[in-house]
């Protein structure tokens, strides 16, 4: 079915919770809607990490993003890289391939690491935003111990067999998790040069404490659980300098180490410092509580990509379900807009708690006053992330999978593409 051409223009920039939101909730509203995203797939970020320890494969936390909206017949799907935005001309910019118009505009572009002015350590300690970054850090991951198997030193082997998350947050927590049960339970007996009660797993954390958004209880708990597990927390130090052998801390203690994993910050993608509005420190676009720029409510900002005010100087935190919400409320904000209301709805936050897994019936959940640790919160975050995974093929194969590692602590997805250079 074609577009008509006579209804309003809306551009979504970013295929990810909010974007989608966006898009979804514009469904029945008379525009015309083209969402832009640098990939075809959608996907479900959270995830990320057991992609990246060979725990699930990439297909299996993505879906197409037309495969998603097939039925959304007021909308497109570009596959393009976007550089800018025009707001003079109140086009979009792609990298190749002629500008796009908008009446309206909802970026949604998300976020990348933050290295805190030291973009040099990305090559070394790669972060987890998208397939790429999994796919290269399960690389790392998995090469570490084939280069452990060959080391010709001890020491050589010591440093290839040391693994340093940086960043004690839900996803550094989540992987550093998992790691020793990676590597002592899914590859005991694989390895003739060492054993896997040699891997060194170690988390540093410039807060006192991991988890540090988190009830104080869950705090403890989840540096109790992580102790338990093999994984030794260092808290109150961050990373001086990351080098290819080694991480300096801010102390000067020097750590041997070949296998570096970041996950201590997020910023916001290049996309925000065109559209000429104020940004805060970590680069997010400052917006109205209708999520709109504070001079053009024909553009909108959401996701990682934006600040809004929640609790005080607090902003809503950069998680799936403030950016879906979000979502919700731009395309609604549109939709009155295009239907000539101009009483714009006020975003409002609905925080619906916290929780993060640390390992084999180990993780901590926040919810309201209410809050779970041990087993019971490990079920409650599988039920949570298959529940919000997108497609029921997906959902089906996780499912299987963590069924498959849980009874027999193996790693569905090991294996290793080497290029092959004649």
């Amino acid at each position: 079915m074609n577009i008509s051409a006579s209804r309003p223009k809306v551009v979504i920039i970013g295929g990810g919770f909010g974007g989608l939101a966006a898009a979804r909730s514009l469904k029945k509203a008379a525009v015309e809607i083209t969402l832009i995203d640098r990939t075809n797939h959608h996907l479900f970020q959270p995830l990320l990490y057991q992609v990246a320890t060979g725990g699930l494969s990439p297909t299996e936390i993505s879906a197409p993003i037309r495969t998603i909206l097939k039925d959304q017949q007021n909308t497109k799907v570009i596959m393009a890289d976007v550089i800018a935005v025009d707001r003079g001309k109140k086009q979009v910019v792609l990298s190749c391939g002629s500008p796009i118009c908008y009446d309206y505009l909802v970026v949604a572009s998300g976020g990348r690491h933050h290295y805190f002015g030291h973009s040099e350590w990305e090559a070394l300690a790669p972060g987890l935003k998208t397939l790429e970054d999994a796919n290269r850090a399960r690389e790392r991951f998995l090469g570490a111990f084939e280069a452990a198997e060959k080391a010709e030193t001890d020491a050589l082997r010591k440093e290839w067999l040391t693994f340093i998350v940086v960043g004690g947050g839900p996803t550094g927590c989540e992987l550093a998790g998992v790691l020793p049960e990676i590597a002592r339970k899914a590859l005991a007996g694989e390895y003739r040069s060492f054993t896997p009660a040699e891997t060194r797993i170690i988390l540093i954390e410039n807060s006192a404490h991991v988890l540090d958004s988190f009830p104080d209880d869950l705090r403890v708990c989840a540096t109790a659980d992580l102790k338990e597990l093999g994984v030794e927390v260092i808290p109150l130090r961050k990373a001086a300098d990351i080098q290819a052998d080694h991480v300096m801390l801010d102390d000067g203690t020097r750590i041997p180490c070949r296998t570096v994993f970041w996950a201590a910050g997020n910023k916001a993608g290049p996309i925000c410092a065109t559209l000429g509005a104020e940004q805060d420190r970590a680069g997010r676009v400052v917006v109205t509580q209708c999520l709109h720029l504070c001079d053009d409510n024909s553009v909108y900002v959401i996701g990682d990509a934006a600040h809004v005010q929640w609790h005080g100087d607090m902003a809503v935190p950069g998680v799936a379900p403030a950016a879906r919400q979000m979502g919700e409320c731009a395309g609604q904000n549109i939709g009155k807009l295009v239907a000539g209301n101009a009483d714009l709805m006020k975003f409002s936050y609905i925080d619906k708690g916290s929780m993060a897994v640390l390992g084999r019936n180990k993780a901590v959940v926040a919810t309201g006053k209410l809050h779970f640790h041990g087993a019971i919160a490990w079920l409650m975050w599988l039920f949570v992330h298959i529940l919000y995974l997108a497609g029921y093929r997906n959902r089906l194969l996780v499912l299987l999978e963590w069924a498959y590692a849980y009874v027999t602590y193996r790693r569905g997805v090991r294996y290793l593409i080497k290029e092959r250079v004649d």
